[in-house]
């Protein structure tokens, strides 16, 4: 077994806390560090199916990229999907570990799991947020390249068939060839100006408005929005497996489980 604590101080090496924005919520949510567990969900939200699926493998700990609770909380109403939420896991013993900007921010982490998906390669940084404890740029997305030049709509389709998700937009700025590509996971549309900036022929992010990519074309700039879920899922794969590492090196017997049922709330018709 494996107490919450030490599953934090796992998480800690992998993203550590001081790297997430401040307006940012990781960490424990919902449980006690004293808490122990023989098996661990890994999901990227902690959605009443994920519950589920912890509460029938007999898991005590679930950890998350997106926080269960973002924001101070006044009340805990059980008549409403967070607090029934809450009190579902409370009832169940399950305790919720949250690492959001900063497993996007950490080395190995939801940006770099989404480049090497999509074929991007030579990776530097992006938006610098702030220096690691050794000095070293912390940035919020990755600015890389492809082996070779691509088509925008090349890239696209590319970019489509290496992440979960039925579709995606681009934004073809003209003729320009797909070589230098910036990516940030998630919501990233506020850093198209920083893209183009750096010389990116693409960028790659989600949650992209009408006039955002109105600012690209005439910078210049291609844009796929490959989606929230799309550019985020990915990392549970990878964060599972990181635990399950981590976890066999202490030698500690623990079964870790991806979330593979989770799908992304837009549909295409």
């Amino acid at each position: 077994m494996v107490s919450v604590q030490e599953a934090m101080d796992i998480m800690e090496g992998f993203a550590p806390k001081h790297l997430a924005e401040d307006w940012d919520n990781p960490g424990l949510l919902v449980g006690s560090p004293a808490q122990r567990t023989e098996r661990i969900v890994c999901c990227l939200d902690v959605s009443d199916g994920v519950v589920q699926q912890a509460i029938e493998a007999d898991a005590h700990l679930i950890v998350a990229h997106h926080p269960l609770i973002f924001k101070a909380m006044k009340n805990v109403r059980t008549d409403l999907p967070l607090g029934a939420r809450i009190a579902k896991l409370l009832k169940h013993d399950i305790a919720v570990i949250a690492a959001h900007t900063n497993l996007d921010i950490a080395e190995g982490g939801v940006n770099d799991v989404l480049a090497k998906a999509i074929g991007v390669g030579k990776l530097s940084s992006f938006v610098i947020e702030q220096q690691d404890e050794d000095g070293r740029p912390a940035s919020l997305g990755r600015i890389g390249a492809l082996p070779a030049p691509m088509t925008i709509a090349d890239f696209a389709a590319q970019v489509r068939e290496a992440l979960p998700t039925a579709h995606v937009r681009y934004v073809d700025a003209g003729p320009r060839p797909v070589r230098k590509v910036a990516l940030c996971s998630g919501s990233g549309a506020e850093f198209i100006g920083r893209a183009a900036a750096l010389g990116a022929d693409a960028y790659v992010t989600g949650d992209v408005r009408y006039h955002d990519a109105q600012h690209a074309a005439e910078l210049g700039l291609h844009v796929i929005d490959a989606g929230h879920f799309g550019t985020e899922f990915p990392v549970v794969a990878s964060l599972r497996q990181r635990l399950a590492d981590a976890l066999a090196e202490r030698k500690r017997t623990v079964e870790v489980i991806a979330d593979t049922q989770s799908e992304d709330f837009f549909h295409v018709i």
